[in-house]
Order: structure tokens, then C-alpha cells, then sequence
């Protein structure tokens, strides 16, 4: 690194993350630069033949993609029986307060996507990470459903801003 890049570096704040111009000289990072490099990384944790061997990179994924939406999202990531990723679907789009999720939707492309199990996902744009009493009987419905052609439910998570909450881990599933 050249004297000139060290001394524009020393300018800006210590936590400060910068990027290289196309000029050679450090700026500070936008947001969405840092967001979409993030998204990126993660993505490449959760992609097609993973294993779900860390639920962690999961919420990590879906923190990102779907925390910060100002409507709710309904995904379904299928799963194959090893489960591996298959493929992770924003399935349906809804209001600030509600989507509407069709369980005869989720169980065809389950099928068409000839998934063994699947982890369900929602946001809540209200920022409440508390699953709902709807959010539980939807579960159900669709645990109901998809058990109907084998296919498992593993998890359901409800992501709000940067909080994520596993239905499996707090035993309702």
C-alpha cells in the first residue's frame, strides 16, 4: 500500500469499514455496500446441496434478507432428504400486518421441488419477534398438510429486525 493510501486510510474513524474506489483511494462502505457484501457471504453458506448443519447460518440468512422488509414475506426453504438445500422460496407477500399463506400452494412446490422437509419463515415488520397464535395454527396447518405427502417440518422461524425466534427451539414444532 502506498504512503498516499495509508495516510487517506488514517483520516477516517477506527471502526470505520472502507472500500476502494475505482481511483485506488478508501472511502467509508454505505450501508447497503456492506449489506449486499454480507448477503453474499451468506448466501454462499446457504445454497443449493448444503447441509442444515448450522441453524445458525439460516437465521443469519434470513435476518438479512427478510428482518428488515417493511411487509411481511412468507419463505419456505426445501430441504432433501439428507437435509440439504434445495432451495430457499419467497413464497407469498403480503401487508405491514399480515400475509396470506396458502398451505395447497406450499405443498405443490414442495412436491415439485421433491423436498423431504422443509423450514418455514416469516418476518414480522412490527419488530414483535413473538410468534402469534395465527403463526402457531399455521404451523399446524401446514405441518398437517405436508406430512399428508412426507414431507417434514423441521422448523418455523419468525425473524424481526435482527432477532430471529425458532419455533422448534422453544418446542412448538
Amino acid at each position: 500500500m502506498s504512503s498516499s493510501s495509508i495516510s487517506s486510510v488514517a483520516a477516517f474513524p477506527f471502526d470505520a469499514l472502507l472500500v476502494r474506489d475505482v481511483a485506488g483511494q478508501y472511502r467509508p462502505a454505505l450501508a447497503e455496500e456492506v449489506l449486499s457484501h454480507a448477503r453474499r457471504v451468506l448466501a454462499h453458506r446457504v445454497r443449493r446441496g448444503a447441509t442444515m448443519s448450522s441453524p445458525q447460518a439460516v437465521k443469519d440468512h434470513l435476518r438479512l434478507e427478510i428482518g428488515g422488509l417493511e411487509h411481511e414475506v412468507f419463505c419456505v426453504l426445501f430441504l432433501d432428504a439428507q437435509h440439504r438445500i434445495i432451495v430457499l422460496k419467497q413464497m407469498f407477500r403480503g401487508t405491514v400486518t399480515q400475509t396470506s399463506v396458502y398451505p395447497r400452494e406450499v405443498v405443490k412446490e414442495a412436491l415439485s421441488q421433491n423436498a423431504a422437509a422443509v423450514i418455514l419463515a416469516h418476518n414480522h415488520p412490527s419488530g414483535a419477534v413473538e410468534p402469534s397464535r395465527a403463526d402457531e395454527d399455521l404451523t399446524q396447518t401446514l405441518k398437517t398438510a405436508l406430512a399428508l405427502v412426507d414431507v417434514l417440518v423441521l422448523d418455523h422461524l419468525v425473524g424481526a429486525g435482527a432477532d430471529v425466534t425458532s419455533f422448534a427451539e422453544r418446542g412448538l414444532i
